[in-house]
């Protein structure tokens, strides 16, 4: 079968499809035909080397979505022909807090969706929402169960909330902002130029701010009112801007180190206003069937930006690095 592969970790233009065998589903375990795959800026995190427990050679990848093919022994509750939506993560434990050490996601350590065929664990399937196209069911797997997760589970958003998503246009925070505003919360973002910020108006939130302008500190506050929930992937520029502006009981929700890795918190600013900063990761099993329902019941659909080919999936990467700016980069199969 074909398959994006990376066996050494040089950059994305490093990858290359390649022919490689075609896998057998283990005992519990299912083989998906795969119809469609998606990128996300973890591929080339990994491509680079910069991810933890890297593992090589491995196939990229940890969305997909397609057709059911072969069984392996003991599985129950799917059958071949069945349309399915693959859960991007293995091993997450009993802990719905956390996940345990031997938590890991498709496409590093396991290998992942870039693919014609995966074998993946017989509960790691969700049937595809019916309104969903191939591409639009397997856009939605990492970015949708991340945002999904930081904002009802780790932000406990309730309808009537705001919420500041900082950085829109990127896979999660774009979710991010469609989950929001469809649970009935009032949303504000930022962005790095007007169009950006008005493709988000377009999509229902209600004011943006340039982060790429020194000032938005100032006018975060008088924009939204007060802030409840948080949801941030670059906190080390972001944080300081907007901190001021919090609510009384506010979630600070940080799901990713974008722009740095460390940023000054005042002590006084969290405790006096009892508010939170919480840490979100990825999603378990519950959160990818609640998000998918979810999506499904208010007909929410993942902002495709552009769709390559597997044969074009090492363009697709470059892509995603160079010229990415809203939305989601798609592979068919």
């Amino acid at each position: 079968m074909k398959a994006l592969l990376l066996e050494t970790a040089d950059g994305p233009s490093s990858v290359r499809v390649a022919e490689v065998e075609t896998p057998t589903p283990k005992p519990g375990e299912v083989r998906v035909a795969i119809k469609a795959a998606s990128m996300n800026h973890r591929e080339m995190w990994i491509a680079r080397g910069l991810y933890p427990g890297m593992v090589l050679p491995t196939t990229l990848g940890c969305d997909g979505a397609g057709v059911v093919d072969a069984i392996g022994e003991g599985v129950t509750g799917a059958a071949i022909g069945d349309e399915v939506v693959i859960y991007p993560g293995r091993n997450w434990g009993p802990n719905r807090h956390a996940p345990q050490a031997a938590f890991g996601l498709l496409g590093m350590p396991f290998d992942g969706t870039m693919a014609q065929y995966i074998c993946v664990p017989a509960e790691n399937l969700a049937p595809k929402p019916a309104k969903m196209t191939w591409e639009e069911a397997a856009a939605t797997v990492l970015t949708g169960l991340t945002a999904w997760r930081a904002l009802m589970f780790k932000g406990q958003l309730q309808p009537g909330e705001t919420v500041l998503i900082s950085g829109i246009g990127g896979g999660v925070a774009t979710f991010g902002l469609a989950f929001a505003v469809a649970h009935g919360a009032k949303v504000y973002v930022t962005g790095e130029n007007e169009d950006v910020l008005a493709r988000a108006k377009a999509m229902g939130a209600l004011g943006g701010l340039l982060y790429t302008d020194p000032d938005w500190r100032k006018q975060v506050g008088k924009l939204t009112g007060g802030i409840d929930v948080v949801l941030d992937g670059a906190p080390a520029p972001s944080y300081a801007n907007y901190v001021r502006a919090i609510n009384p009981g506010a979630r600070i929700v940080i799901y990713g180190s974008t722009a740095g890795d460390k940023f000054e918190v005042t002590a006084t600013g969290i405790f006096l206003k009892s508010a939170s900063i919480v840490g979100s990761q990825v999603g378990d099993q519950q959160d990818f069937r609640d998000m998918l329902a979810f999506v499904d019941k208010h007909g929410i659909k993942p902002v495709i930006e552009k769709t390559f080919t597997l044969d074009q999936s090492p363009e697709a990467l470059l892509y995603l690095e160079s010229g990415h700016s809203f939305g989601k980069v798609v592979v068919t199969v």
